[in-house]
């Protein structure tokens, strides 16, 4: 459950605990409607960009924190069975079959025995009912930006259609290449996860900076 907590000028930590392999702290500033009421028109601009921003790196460090653990979760379904050609094969009366983009019903009600890289994340986010979740989206997108972008450059969560559908062709044709190892497919989706965390680490950063602006506006 929620819980409030006296915060820096007067205002609130509201934080949400999420468990699950580690503890998670997500927190929203609220700034009293009294405090508001007593800036001026320019400080009262600025202090909602200041909470609105705020905000958004607080839901950006839950997004991160589940998308990490999809990663792993992902590089274990690669671990167990890995495949090349098909997004999985699945376990017949006749033997495993492939699946491709083109029937991916044949996975929803067979056990899957094997699956490529777009197709791990998306069977470790509950199978093919979920393959245009946000959550698997925003996946495929931080696995892109693994294999190809600058790891200094901050992570475009948001291409457009027809550029996210080049980036999951791109993680395609990369995990069909010719010479291709589980291995690396793993350790791609392993990379992804330590990008989540450096852009974890990037937003806690920027909230503190955020936090310590204020608090030294406040003494001012």
């Amino acid at each position: 459950m929620p819980s409030c907590l006296p915060g820096m000028g007067g205002q609130e930590w509201c934080q949400i605990v999420r468990c699950d392999d580690e503890e998670v702290l997500v927190s929203t500033l609220i700034t009293p409607v009294g405090q508001l009421n007593r800036l001026g028109r320019h400080e009262r601009r600025a202090e909602r960009r200041r909470l609105k921003r705020h905000d958004a790196l607080a839901r950006q460090l839950a997004d991160l924190h589940a998308i990490r653990a999809l990663l792993g979760q992902a590089a274990d379904v690669a671990s167990g069975g890995w495949v090349q050609g098909a997004w999985f094969t699945v376990a017949t009366a006749g033997g495993e079959q492939a699946v491709t983009a083109y029937d991916l019903d044949l996975a929803l009600n067979r056990p899957v025995t094997g699956a490529c890289l777009v197709g791990a994340v998306v069977q470790a986010a509950g199978g093919p009912a979920t393959v245009r979740s946000q959550l698997v989206q925003r996946t495929l997108d931080l696995l892109w930006h693994a294999l190809r972008d600058d790891p200094d450059r901050p992570v475009q969560w948001c291409p457009g259609p027809r550029m996210r559908m080049m980036g999951v062709l791109d993680l395609t044709h990369w995990n069909d290449a010719v010479g291709r190892t589980q291995g690396e497919v793993v350790g791609l989706l392993s990379a992804a996860r330590q990008r989540a965390d450096v852009q974890r680490a990037k937003c806690r950063a920027e909230q503190a900076k955020i936090d310590a602006t204020h608090e030294l506006l406040n003494r001012s």
